[in-house]
């Protein structure tokens, strides 16, 4: 029979040193030593490379690299012939080797009742040194992972703070500017408007003044008349007439509110003899030869093209522009179901008009659908007591203001408060036909004849 040293030796060579078990399926790596397949695989998969992709070797730590596996087919017939002796590894020095180091028993402890082996102490050091060592190792990587993740974030605290810094020196800057801007515009309006009580005032007093002189001489004149009324016939005729036509006849100065004063205020407006311009005209509508009625007619009129008409839509101005002063002037509407009136800057685009808002250049007001509107965004309902026949339009330049009156019940339709840049003019837009119930006639045009008067 066998001794127990080579078959111990060949229990050894047939043990897979990490499962303790017959080598199944052995391989050979790099330094010599066998394992199974399986158990060294798993071994790979549960460390991490200590260089690269090298691992090391479960029993001598020297480098090998997972695809270098060579299957040992040698060793594989070695121990499938050992299996048949039933034998479990490391049985064969169960007896006499000590369980823990492999060693010859060789000394009895008292205390323990039992034999030990004898292994220096130094040498177990060395070992447990050894295995300390490589355990340093991957602490130290960790270590070292650490320290730098741990600097880049207080980098990144750094960053961030001098972020923040800078953010709020920004925005102490920009609000202090604002400060500065809205403080400047506070004492700007302050003294524009100072300004403009100083002027109203002293508009509304030359008002006074001027009317104080009509009325007088009104009264004077109504006195001297009916002195005259009380003489007898024959004198009476041989006196030569004393009415004045600018007296019977006050429309030369027109009133309407002031800017920025009470209803019951005084501004002088001098008539506009608005007349319309037919280079304007969309193609569908016809001017009279005086040029203060239009008419929409359904067939389109073969005119030329040019960039001042407007087309598609129903639109015209008045010829006269305006640059500054201030303007008046009346356009009857009548029973007209539709119509659009206003000004409106000559430099609107003529064949893709805009909304007819303030911002696009229009200042407009409109009866639409029974409803009085300013054409503003969004629209603003008008109040309208008694439906105006007669709508008079009032344009201060100067001040920014085109006002709207109901001439019918003399009553404040509207006011646009803007800034006026370039030359201005009367706008109209007749609107559809409505069955020739959209008449607009002047306000001494007494005939019934169809169309829009101005």
């Amino acid at each position: 029979m066998a001794s127990a040293a080579p078959i111990g030796k060949a229990l050894e060579e047939a043990t897979c040193s990490i499962c303790l078990e017959y080598l199944t399926e052995p391989v050979t790596i790099d330094c010599g030593h066998n394992f199974c397949r399986a158990c060294l695989t798993q071994y790979c998969e549960r460390r991490k490379p200590e260089s690269g992709k090298k691992f090391p070797c479960p029993e001598c730590r020297a480098l090998f690299q997972k695809g270098t596996f060579r299957p040992n087919r040698q060793l594989a017939n070695i121990v499938e012939s050992i299996k048949p002796l039933r034998l479990q590894p490391g049985q064969a020095q169960t007896e006499n080797l000590c369980e823990t180091h492999k060693e010859k028993l060789q000394l009895f402890c008292k205390e323990d009742g039992r034999a030990i082996c004898v292994v220096p102490l130094e040498e177990v050091a060395q070992g447990y040194k050894v295995k300390l060592q490589e355990a340093l190792g991957p602490l130290r990587q960790e270590l070292e992972e650490a320290l730098a993740l741990v600097s880049e974030e207080e980098k990144k605290i750094g960053e961030w703070q001098d972020k923040v810094e800078n953010q709020r020196r920004s925005i102490t800057r920009e609000f202090k500017t604002l400060h500065q801007l809205l403080s400047e515009e506070e004492q700007l309006l302050l003294w524009r408007l100072a300004a403009e009580e100083r002027e109203t005032l002293q508009r509304l007093r030359d008002n006074i003044t001027k009317l104080s002189e009509q009325s007088a001489a009104l009264i004077n004149l109504i006195t001297e008349l009916e002195e005259k009324c009380q003489q007898p016939a024959a004198e009476l005729l041989q006196v030569r007439p004393l009415i004045s036509p600018s007296i019977l006849h006050p429309q030369t100065l027109r009133p309407c509110c002031a800017p920025g004063a009470g209803t019951d205020s005084v501004t002088f407006f001098p008539p506009v003899d608005v007349t319309l311009d037919p280079d304007t005209a969309h193609p569908s509508l016809v001017l009279s030869e005086d040029r203060k009625r239009v008419i929409h007619k359904t067939k389109r009129k073969n005119l030329p093209n040019n960039p001042e008409r407007f087309d598609p839509c129903v639109f015209l101005l008045g010829a006269e522009g305006f640059t500054g002063g201030r303007h008046y002037w009346e356009v009857e509407v009548g029973d007209m179901p539709r119509w659009t009136l206003g000004i409106c800057k000559e430099s609107v685009s003529r064949k893709s008009p805009d909304n007819l808002l303030p911002k696009n250049g229009y200042w407009t007001v409109c009866l639409r659908n029974g409803q009085y509107e300013a054409l503003t965004f969004p629209a603003t309902p008008l109040h309208v007591g008694i439906r105006p026949r007669e709508v008079g339009i009032f344009l201060d330049y100067k001040a920014g203001e085109v006002s709207f009156y109901n001439v019918t019940d003399r009553s404040h339709l509207f006011t646009f408060p803007d800034t006026f840049s370039g030359t201005v003019r009367p706008f109209f837009s007749p609107c559809a036909n409505a069955g020739g119930k959209n008449e607009w006639k002047s306000p001494d045009h007494k005939s019934k004849a169809g169309g829009r008067r101005l």
